[in-house]
């Protein structure tokens, strides 16, 4: 079953639409690797190309993909984005971990009243969560 990563909420990620045609939904079925999963203000067809951008890392931080799923959730939608190339899969699996690692950081940092450097931080997640990346953060494909 193909995965979905939830992505951290406190990094905000911008989904772009692309100019491509829309694939049908018979041919998005069996395409995926696997994914990420953001929050949107606004839901997508499923088969519509997008670029998830995180301004965090800068213009470079975009990653072409497709919407697998939409689904409402309150105010907002929660989107799956699938890749369909393993390279783009493996560099948005390390900016995910980058991003979780960023998360981990902050909350280090808040919970001891001082500041973190990133690599401390690193070193300590990594040691803590690593193994267990995109496992207990991931969603099966949503069938909607």
């Amino acid at each position: 079953m193909r995965r979905f990563l939830r992505h951290p909420t406190e990094m905000p990620v911008e989904l772009v639409l692309r100019k491509q045609r829309f694939i049908p939904r018979q041919r998005l079925h069996n395409i995926s690797l696997g994914g990420i999963a953001c929050n949107s203000p606004r839901g997508f067809r499923r088969g519509t190309a997008v670029e998830m951008r995180i301004p965090l890392f800068g213009p470079n931080a975009c990653y072409p993909g497709l919407v697998a799923w939409s689904r409402k959730e309150g105010g907002h939608y929660l989107i799956g984005i699938a890749f369909l190339d393993h390279d783009t899969l493996f560099r948005v699996r390390m900016v995910e971990q980058v991003c979780c690692i960023e998360q981990f950081r902050r909350q280090l940092a808040e919970e001891c009243g001082c500041p973190c450097d990133f690599e401390t931080a690193a070193r300590q997640w990594i040691e803590e969560h690593a193994d267990g990346f995109g496992l207990a953060n991931s969603r099966p494909e949503s069938p909607l």
